[in-house]
């Protein structure tokens, strides 16, 4: 596999700090960063290799106003193609998305403008989304005469519920503001959603990679489970996170006191007490 600095990319914008915080820009400003097939590519060379590259945490950003508006319906157009020849486009959609959202590196998604359609299934694909005042979310299939291809209804349906999804298909509806927030499309609405990004990026990037790998990775695989499948695949998935070696000094620092407190108060020269950080089972 090739390496980050090897691939030639035109659409997206590539950086990373000394902290390993990787930066993802979309950079088709002029087309309100719409997604063609040759940034699909792009994304999905990029997040294939972004794991094995150091990278701590990666926010994903877009330059000019709009996060990102979708299928690039001028070339879906021009291209006029066949049936089986857009079944191809898609799964090649699911494969990019499922990097993002399988790879293990924590995404945060910086969002703002236009996040409709197959925007909205990318910011959907990242771990956490920040909104600024000015985001919109709409999934405007309906109105175009097309359905969605890109995983809206296992990501979009799975984060607002079935019935809001096919509202918004139907319907037009957009959402936006504290609105867009309590239904589930983003988790923080701020000023600045780049600067908060980058923020949980950076606190995210403290913990051990292994912990993150886990958190980003085997909750979504846990939940294509059976319950009882789920069950097994967790413990296994603990077994090895929570023995792993870059935990022992901070769980020596829980046992003797000296680890943050866990808590909303919480005072950070305070001492810890028992049972403020973890969800295994005690003796």
């Amino acid at each position: 596999m090739r390496k980050i600095s090897e691939l030639h990319l035109e659409n997206l914008l590539f950086t990373m700090d000394e902290d390993g915080i990787a930066v993802v820009t979309l950079n088709r400003p002029a087309k309100r960063n719409a997604l063609d097939a040759a940034t699909i590519d792009e994304l999905i060379e990029l997040f294939s290799t972004l794991p094995r590259a150091g990278a701590r945490a990666c926010v994903l950003r877009a330059e000019g106003p709009h996060f990102c508006a979708g299928l690039d319906l001028v070339e879906h157009w021009q291209a006029d193609r066949s049936a089986g020849d857009f079944m191809h486009v898609c799964l090649r959609w699911h494969e990019a998305f499922n990097k993002m959202e399988y790879g293990g590196v924590p995404i945060i998604a910086a969002l703002k403008g236009a996040v409709v359609g197959g925007g909205l299934e990318l910011a959907s694909a990242a771990h956490i989304r920040v909104m600024d005042q000015g985001t919109y979310f709409g999934l405007p299939e309906g109105q175009r005469g097309l359905f969605t291809g890109g995983g809206a209804t296992i990501r979009v349906a799975d984060l607002i519920g079935k019935a809001r999804m096919i509202d918004m298909m139907l319907s037009g509806r957009l959402y936006r503001g504290q609105e867009a927030v309590d239904v589930g499309l983003a988790q923080y609405r701020v000023d600045d959603s780049e600067a908060k990004a980058f923020e949980i990026a950076r606190a995210a990037a403290q913990n051990p990679p292994l912990s993150n790998f886990a958190i980003c990775s085997a909750i979504s695989h846990m939940q294509n489970m059976s319950a009882l499948d789920a069950a097994y695949a967790e413990s296994v998935v603990a077994g090895v996170v929570n023995t792993q070696e870059a935990a022992r000094a901070r769980l020596e620092a829980f046992a003797r006191g000296t680890a943050a407190r866990i808590r909303p108060d919480a005072d950070p020269a305070a001492r810890d007490g028992d049972g403020d950080g973890g969800s295994a089972p005690r003796a």
